[in-house]
């Protein structure tokens, strides 16, 4: 580490260590581990916090061929829980990393101990946007990310957080992160695009469950995490007030106290690191 030679490839890994129960983070498209930067933070002192980069993403090595399927990035999810040795954990899925997680815990129940899914869907690509976000991945595939930065901050973040003045430093920050894609991220895009539905699967998740969305996500709407919540039996939703499709570095208060008082209820204890 840090980077985990996992199913044919080099992912990008960082690993807290310590001996409390782990952690999964599997960050949304486009992004990288600090997507989940405040809650590693929050989080590390109870937990051994695991966050990866997806393939074709981030510090993670960039294959070629026409797209990065979801099923492709659902195994490396799965090797890299083995190869660590940290089955069950807790897995967090943001968007994209949601699109993994019901995928593990619906069929692979033996690796999650619980699961958070964060501003996700179960559902395909809404016909709508398709061909918006096809064409997206053609001008960053030819031209790069550099002319698609201010079509893409309002998808990824909220309302509150793209016109409260005092973040304008943040805001650059994260515009500065999205530009670091390198051409190469439209594989990643068209994996995303092209995903199957998910939710005929749901029915087979039997770990504790957190849906949470953020009330102006634009993204994956608030419905799409409505209908999670009542596709998997026993889950629990919470809706912020504020957060985009990012609420992880848009609201992390509200999000760490969702997910760490969902992670009290489902963990076996606190050991320290």
């Amino acid at each position: 580490m840090p980077m985990l030679a996992v199913n044919g490839t080099q992912l990008y890994c960082e690993d807290s260590g310590g001996s409390g129960e782990p952690v999964v983070f599997s960050h949304g498209l486009l992004w990288s581990t600090e997507l989940f930067e405040p809650q590693v933070q929050a989080l590390r002192g109870r937990y051994r916090c695991i966050a990866y980069d997806h393939r074709g993403q981030g510090r993670s090595a960039k294959p070629g061929g026409h797209s990065v399927p979801i099923e492709t990035v659902y195994e490396d999810a799965v090797a890299l829980i083995e190869k660590l040795g940290v089955g069950p954990c807790h897995f967090v899925g943001l968007s994209m990393g949601g699109f993994v997680g019901m995928r593990l815990a619906a069929r692979r129940p033996d690796l999650v101990r619980s699961l958070a899914l964060l501003e996700t869907s179960a559902e395909p690509e809404p016909p709508q946007n398709a061909p918006r976000y096809r064409a997206m991945a053609t001008v960053a595939r030819f031209l790069g990310v550099r002319l698609l930065a201010s079509r893409v901050m309002p998808i990824m973040f909220g309302k509150s957080f793209l016109t409260d003045p005092a973040r304008a430093e943040e805001r650059e920050a994260w515009r500065q992160r999205l530009l670091k894609n390198e051409r190469s991220i439209y594989r990643a895009v068209l994996g995303v695009v092209e995903r199957e539905p998910i939710e005929s699967e749901l029915g087979k998740v039997k770990a504790p469950t957190l849906v949470l969305v953020g009330a102006e996500d634009v993204a994956t709407v608030p419905a799409k995490a409505e209908r999670i919540h009542s596709l998997i039996a026993g889950s629990k939703l919470v809706k912020l007030p504020r957060g985009g499709h990012s609420s992880t570095v848009e609201e992390p208060a509200l999000v760490n106290q969702a997910l760490s008082e969902f992670l009290a209820q489902h963990s076996g204890g606190h050991p320290s690191p």
